[in-house]
């Protein structure tokens, strides 16, 4: 076979914005709802970046009926006078890549931009977009298409009543690039009231018209008021705590507060812009959390100095909002999506802030200062006779040794890339996903009983329960600080359990095991739910499967409309024998997957900590508030 030739007419030059369009997970982190929502940030966070520098007091956002996000600020505007490029400003930041205002920070002294590829990225992935511009006593005007201007700059006079100065910004994004394109309403709210409270005075007004749907927010308390919002139905140790300081031109903001809970929950954001993966600003705030709280309970006397606190006992518990404003010409974000800070020197900033601050707090507050104290000390001790425990169990070689669960049908394959684990309800279905599977790189662990519920479960606990100590064997990969994700003996784990009470049960207590305990599995990607069939459409030889019921409506409306059927309501996985669980359920060619991944890990743990935690109340006002939208199969 002849070699490939190699020369310079295989370098390509990619001008414009070509490069968005030909790779555009490289600017919004993927195609699917998370990128589409990620266009609506981009154009919202402009309007937020005129509010962050005191020019915007109100923004709207409005999703409309056809499939169009529209953004409305009463800011500056966008400049519309010539550019050295020959072209009008509005034109340049619209179209060219890394051209915009926030690279001069004395047209912004704080922004969430900082590449100049956030306006003309949704401009080329968008099929048509319109920017009108109010300044200097006119209304300008330009149209789009797929990041091109397609007409001139219009302009006419404003007239003499409405807003005087600001921005619009209407866009649809482009089904050449996304599968679809409808925004989730809630996603849109979620983010919206977020950064209503990280800018208080802020009013954001929010409307949804395709359902005659608006909601408005203003918060005066800033993340003090949604740190209260985050522990609402939380029993607090100690009441929030809320630490400021600017050094230079960096700004920053902690507010914290510890609660009757196990687990840690820490938010983070640089210029309105959510951390999700951290960095330098939440290193700086746990190293110096440990350090003082160490420090305080030494020279109290509470403890000795061979009994100081981790840093995982100090965060047990905890719960916390880091907040950094800094000019984005200084911002080090790792990527455009701008999930994880990158700046060495914010990292100290914060650590001191925090053992200033909090050191005082406590002080001051000596009363709720042994509170927090007492509260670290009792996870400390259960922490330390968990591991005990779990070295005792260890001990007996419970995660041990290289034999695998006898309950697990392995597959053949031992590439982790390209093996499957089915978590699979039950004996009868677990031996009809035993047989109809694809033994080369299908692999079946079936589920018996109840499961733990492991919301507030410390290590010790799961491993003693033979379900999930099974489990963990399976994946291979151990749990808690004996984890190591390089040894996970499959890429693709599948919740597959009945469509009914006790399956939707089952699948959310394994959830919460995975979200709570084995993370990396839901951050990576390596966590599905399997979509088995609702029903069985048959008349004579002809026979469909539905998996909702919008689809059976329709097989029967296009296939069996006057003809005599028989309709099959699965239950259960049980229910089909092995032939149709492999052709409904498990091949990857007619399969449905849900891929499990957190897009807010704040409503996440809200959600989790509801479901199964030991507050009754909330739970029981959701059932209440949520009971009239059940479904009853009878």
């Amino acid at each position: 076979m002849a070699k490939q030739q190699y020369t310079a007419q295989n370098i390509q030059v990619l001008e414009g914005i070509e490069p968005i369009r030909r790779r555009p997970g490289m600017y919004i982190g993927s195609t699917d709802s998370r990128g589409l929502h990620h266009l609506l940030t981009e154009i919202v966070d402009n309007s937020v970046d005129e509010a962050l520098s005191g020019e915007t007091k109100n923004i709207w956002v409005y999703l409309n009926e056809d499939g169009s996000a529209e953004v409305i600020d009463d800011g500056r505007g966008i400049p519309v006078d010539m550019h050295p490029s020959g072209l009008c400003a509005l034109e340049v930041a619209m179209t060219k890549l890394h051209a915009g205002g926030k690279f001069d920070s004395g047209a912004y002294k704080v922004s969430g931009g900082l590449h100049g590829v956030g306006a003309s990225c949704v401009n080329a992935l968008s099929s048509q977009m319109t920017v009108e511009v109010r300044r200097d006593k006119n209304l300008y005007w330009q149209n789009y298409q797929r990041g091109k201007a397609i007409t001139s700059l219009k302009q006419k006079e404003l007239p003499s009543d409405g807003p005087r100065t600001g921005t619009r910004t209407i866009f649809i994004p482009d089904t050449q690039i996304f599968d679809d394109i409808k925004f989730d309403q809630k996603k849109v709210e979620r983010s919206l009231r977020i950064r209503a409270y990280l800018i208080p005075d802020l009013f954001i007004h929010f409307f949804d018209r395709r359902e005659n749907y608006e909601k408005h927010f203003y918060f005066e308390g800033g993340i003090k008021s949604l740190l209260v919002r985050n522990n609402l139905n939380k029993g607090g140790i100690c009441s929030p705590i809320h630490i400021a300081k600017t050094e230079g031109s960096v700004e920053v903001e902690v507010a914290l507060q510890y609660i009757d809970d196990i687990e840690e929950n820490i938010q983070s954001f640089v210029n309105v812009i959510p951390t999700p993966d951290e960095g330098t600003h939440v290193a700086g705030f746990r190293s110096g959390l440990t350090r003082i709280i160490n420090k305080y309970a030494l020279d109290q006397e509470i403890i000795k100095e061979e009994e100081t606190f981790r840093g995982s006992d100090t965060r047990e518990g905890l719960s916390a909002i880091i907040y950094v404003r800094m000019p984005g010409d200084q911002i080090q974000f790792e990527s455009q999506t701008k999930t994880k800070l990158n700046n060495k020197e914010v990292r100290g900033l914060v650590r001191a802030m925090v053992e200033e601050g909090l050191g005082v707090y406590l002080e001051e507050h000596p009363r709720e200062a042994r509170a927090i104290i007492d509260k670290i000390q009792i996870g400390a001790r259960a922490r330390q006779a968990a591991k005990a425990a779990r070295e005792a169990v260890l001990r007996k070689g419970a995660l041990s040794g290289s034999s695998l669960p006898g309950k697990l049908a392995d597959c053949q394959s031992k590439d982790p890339k390209t093996s499957e684990l089915f978590l699979v309800e039950g004996d009868s279905a677990g031996g009809s996903a035993k047989q109809g599977r694809d033994r080369q790189f299908q692999a079946i662990f079936p589920l018996r009983g109840k499961l733990l519920n492991t919301e507030q479960a410390r290590l010790d606990k799961i491993i003693k329960f033979k379900e999930l100590k099974s489990l963990i064997l399976a994946l291979g990969m151990g749990i808690g600080e004996e984890q190591n994700p390089e040894r996970l003996r499959y890429h693709k784990v599948i919740i597959m359990c009945d469509a009914d009470v006790d399956g939707e049960h089952i699948a959310t207590l394994l959830l919460t095991f995975f979200f709570r305990h084995l993370p990396y599995l839901v951050k990576n990607g390596h966590l599905y739910i399997a979509q088995p069939p609702l029903y069985k459409v048959t008349a004579g030889k002809k026979s469909y499967y539905a998996y909702t019921d919008r689809e059976l409506k329709k097989i029967v409306k296009e296939e069996f409309t006057g003809q005599n059927y028989k309709l099959q309501r699965y239950k259960g996985l049980g229910e089909m024998n092995p032939d149709q669980l492999w052709e409904t359920t498990m091949n990857p060619e007619n399969r449905i997957l849900k891929r499990v991944y957190v897009e807010d890990a704040q409503e996440a743990d809200q959600t989790f900590d509801m479901l199964f935690g030991k507050e009754v109340a909330p739970r029981k006002h959701f059932i209440q508030a949520n009971a009239k939208l059940a479904e009853l199969d009878i």
